[in-house]
């Protein structure tokens, strides 16, 4: 077995591989197996010296190639492999295992603190287990707060305070409050932007949306200034919100201002809010 932090060069190729795989098993018994793991950090050379290896010594070695790019093994090797992709696990293959762990060492977990550690962990077994150590050793008890917290991740509730304000606040007011919150819990905005698509991107779920109408043409049975309604963004403005926030990550990847991208992001719900009390 060679890792990545071993020598894979085309020497290593033509050597110690070459030497393993030519000579036979004792008995004529079984295979050799060869494990070449990070393989897409081999070099050309090497990838293409190894490909006459596993075409010469099939017989009696088998290799396996182990990468995280399938583009940066090339055509030649991968015709000769078969390919097995492996997704990212679900919840219900972490779910048992974390709770091994957790029984094992003993570590105080609460329901929604292990929600919080599969939602995080995105299918990664590996981080999932880093980051409830890392919650277990700094907080003592492993709570969806103290996970959000010692990942840096904007908790849930601060995406509901950024959502009310941006929709129910005039502008200066929803800038300095998500400034603040952000300054206090050093939040990046490229985290906040993700979260707050998921809930705009999530279907079925509604938006508390308090809209500040100051319409003459109001009917006499509403209230003159306030209007507490329950309101879905209607397809055609979620489209358009979507498109912005996509434009928003893009300048943030390319590695624009936040202030002003928060702006952006503000205005966009801004407008947002505009067309729904429009239509309404």
């Amino acid at each position: 077995q060679l890792n990545a932090s071993d020598d894979r060069g085309i020497d290593i190729v033509r050597g110690p591989i070459l030497s393993f795989a030519s000579t036979r098993t004792i008995f004529k018994k079984g295979f050799k197996l060869v494990i070449l793991d990070e393989a897409d950090a081999m070099t050309q050379d090497a990838q293409n010296a190894l490909r006459r290896v596993i075409e010469k010594f099939t017989e009696n070695t088998r290799f396996c190639l182990i990468c995280n790019y399938l583009s940066k093994i090339i055509p030649a090797l991968q015709s000769r492999c078969t390919r097995f992709r492996f997704g990212p696990l679900t919840a219900e293959l972490m779910v048992p295992r974390l709770q091994h762990v957790i029984q094992e060492e003993g570590v105080d977990v609460t329901e929604d603190g292990m929600k919080a550690l599969v939602t995080l962990s995105s299918g990664d077994m590996r981080r999932a287990l880093n980051i409830l150590q890392s919650t277990s050793m700094a907080f003592g008890k492993v709570t969806e707060e103290n996970v959000y917290t010692c990942t840096g991740h904007p908790l849930k509730s601060d995406i509901a305070n950024i959502l009310d304000w941006m929709l129910n606040q005039d502008f200066s007011t929803a800038y300095r409050k998500i400034m603040e919150l952000k300054t206090l819990k050093g939040l990046a905005l490229q985290d906040i932007l993700t979260e707050i698509h998921l809930f705009v991107h999530r279907g079925g779920h509604r938006v508390q949306l308090r809209l500040i109408l100051e319409r003459p043409n109001l009917p006499l049975a509403l209230p003159e200034r306030f209007l507490l309604s329950t309101v879905d963004f209607p397809p055609s403005i979620r489209i358009q919100l979507l498109i912005k926030l996509a434009d928003i990550e893009y300048r943030l990847a390319a590695g624009t201002s936040e202030k002003i991208q928060l702006s952006s992001l503000i205005a966009a719900f801004q407008v947002t809010r505009d067309l729904v009390v429009a239509e309404a």
